[in-house]
């Protein structure tokens, strides 16, 4: 076939026109190259078309191999009609496709997993077609078909599941991202927010599998008989998972509890919600600890809710005074000093400072306060306003009392022993 090539006309007549047609889109590619880039950069620019007119700007690389394609394919057109052959041109179009699927794979790709797939996926395929194996390669696995049980499909159909397969995950992962940012703008409660998420994420990747399922060529009844019998075995073992996820649905349409929210459960478990699953709620505590609940403990059990809007908090300090205090003047002192704490509200009531009884060493007050949170990790409300209490008390000359005990001795103190 080499000699055949090499003292035929038509071999190097072809061979000549695969270098005029290189040359040739080399010859336009430096001249237009230039100005499309000029055309589609938008610069500094920022109006709607900016991120389409990036977009297209990156395929720049891919003008000389598809020139050079293009080319090819007409000089092919006019090698067929003088000599009817252009196997040498047809190879050399080919390799250019090659080279262009190359540049895609090399220098356009940016994503990761993108790549992944172009350098053990379409290169490869490229390769084949480049070389005129792809049609051989391609009979041949649709020839070999295999079997497991009663659904049998060919080998072809497994290389497009992966191919389908991968392409299919990376679209959904990435529908779901731009989904979730879209629904994340928008106003509405954040549990029906959350909702909504879970819910476009089930259908991007139930329409995947479907698809999936229909590319590879397998029937979905034969699926649906197997789901159908597996599904009423796990159904006896997967109660609790069911429950649970049930219980989360119920969760995020009522929004009772929603991430960050601070939650206390009858079991004692307490915390931040930072993440809720389908199956439970990962509660932070302010000691950095993470506690999973289930998502049904929210529904069946009493729970605390410390966060939940439009609410506020009420905590109170305890001090005491001693006796030889004007406790007419406690009040008014203590209430003013509390009041001037940024985070402390007026409302739904203003700090309100109480007597709670005569103790042992002192009068004993306590002064009630609302805040919003939770008087914990970051927040210290309770400690900011014992200091604003002492301080108060002191500039006032109230002295707070410590323990004094009198002690008696019955029948006098013992005389010592003059001698």
């Amino acid at each position: 076939m080499a000699m055949g090539w090499l003292l035929s006309p038509a071999a190097w007549s072809q061979f000549g026109i695969l270098v005029g047609a290189y040359l040739l889109a080399v010859v336009i590619t430096r001249r237009v190259k230039p100005t499309l880039h000029r055309v589609i950069d938008p610069g500094d620019k920022q109006n709607l078309f900016t991120s389409s007119r990036l977009f297209v700007l990156q395929f720049l690389p891919l003008v000389l191999p598809l020139l050079a394609y293009v080319l090819t394919g007409i000089g092919e057109q006019i090698v067929r009609s003088i000599f009817d052959s252009g196997a040498v041109i047809a190879f050399g179009k080919r390799v250019f496709m090659f080279l262009a699927a190359r540049i895609f794979v090399r220098d356009i790709l940016t994503d990761p997993f993108l790549k992944l797939l172009g350098r053990f996926i379409l290169l490869p395929i490229a390769g084949l077609y480049a070389l005129g194996m792809l049609d051989l390669v391609t009979l041949k696995l649709t020839e070999t078909v295999v079997g497991v049980g009663n659904i049998r499909f060919s080998l072809i159909s497994i290389v497009r599941g992966v191919i389908a397969g991968s392409i299919l995950f990376w679209l959904g992962q990435w529908s779901n991202s731009q989904t979730s940012a879209l629904i994340e703008k928008q106003e509405m409660r954040p549990s029906l927010r959350q909702l909504l998420i879970k819910v476009v994420e089930f259908m991007i990747f139930g329409a995947a599998f479907l698809i999936l399922m229909n590319v590879m060529g397998i029937n979905l009844g034969a699926l649906a008989v197997l789901g159908g019998a597996i599904g009423v075995g796990l159904g006896f073992g997967l109660q609790k998972i069911a429950s649970n996820f049930i219980s989360g649905v119920i969760l995020l349409v009522e929004g009772q509890a929603t991430v960050g929210d601070y939650v206390e459960l009858d079991g004692g478990e307490a915390g931040t919600i930072v993440k809720m699953t389908a199956r439970a709620a990962i509660l932070e505590t302010y000691d950095g600890r993470w506690i999973v609940v289930p998502n049904e403990d929210f529904i069946t059990t009493r729970v605390v809710n410390y966060s939940d809007s439009g609410s506020a908090n009420r905590y109170e300090a305890e001090f005491s005074v001693s006796y030889d205090t004007d406790i007419n003047l406690v009040p008014d002192i203590i209430e003013a000093a509390v009041a001037k704490h940024p985070e402390v509200l007026d409302l739904p009531y203003p700090p309100d400072c109480e007597l709670r009884g005569f103790g042992d060493s002192g009068i004993d007050f306590a002064v009630e306060f609302w805040v919003n949170g939770i008087d914990d990790g970051p927040n210290k409300y309770t400690s900011d306003v014992l200091f604003l209490i002492w301080n108060a008390l002191r500039d006032n000359d109230i002295v707070i009392p410590y323990p004094q005990r009198v002690v008696e001795i019955k029948g006098g103190l013992p005389v010592a022993d003059a001698s």
